[in-house]
């Protein structure tokens, strides 16, 4: 097996994985765009109905959290959020009235949050345009429920790869 490695940047080339190559930066760009274009369609939804108290990153955060009740640390954790991100819209959406948060009975360091009944209106806001989707996916979009699962498997596959990654610094 032949590798070359670059001084400057590590660039790992391996003869026989070089048709893998295109084929991850494409999904690379695919899953970063796939994301913003989600944003777009939450956002794009609010926007046909006048609500412009909430971004679509706050709506989708609140259709995360659903019925339950948890830490921000939790949401980060569950939600892969990043830190100061669910940090600062947390608060927002607390000041809005979107959520609730206390002191947890167990560890008073630990801020509990859930959803007010403003809260749980995006939740069902978000819910039902996910519910729309999942009617009209397969018949406009093309993509059957075989097609979603061998993208969740490989999804999962890659997410797997990639915390191996950072766990043990591969």
């Amino acid at each position: 097996m032949t590798m070359v490695l670059n001084s400057e940047a590590p660039e790992y080339r391996h003869e026989r994985n070089d048709d893998v190559r295109p084929h991850y930066l494409e999904a690379l760009t695919l899953v970063e765009r796939l994301h913003r274009r989600l944003l777009d369609v939450i956002k794009d939804e609010f926007d046909r109905r006048g609500r412009a108290d909430i971004n679509a990153v706050q709506a989708l955060l609140l259709y995360n959290i659903g019925d339950k009740e948890l830490t921000a640390s939790e949401l980060r954790t569950k939600g892969y959020y990043l830190g100061s991100n669910v940090s600062y819209n947390v608060k927002k959406l607390v000041e809005m009235g979107f959520l609730h948060h206390a002191r947890s009975r167990m560890d008073r360091r630990s801020v509990r949050i859930s959803l007010t009944e403003r809260g749980r209106a995006v939740h069902q806001l978000v819910a039902g345009v996910y519910g729309k989707h999942v009617q009209t996916v397969e018949q406009i979009g093309g993509i059957t429920g075989d097609d979603f699962s061998r993208l969740n498997r490989a999804l999962v596959r890659l997410e797997r790869f990639w915390t191996d990654q950072i766990r043990y610094r591969l």
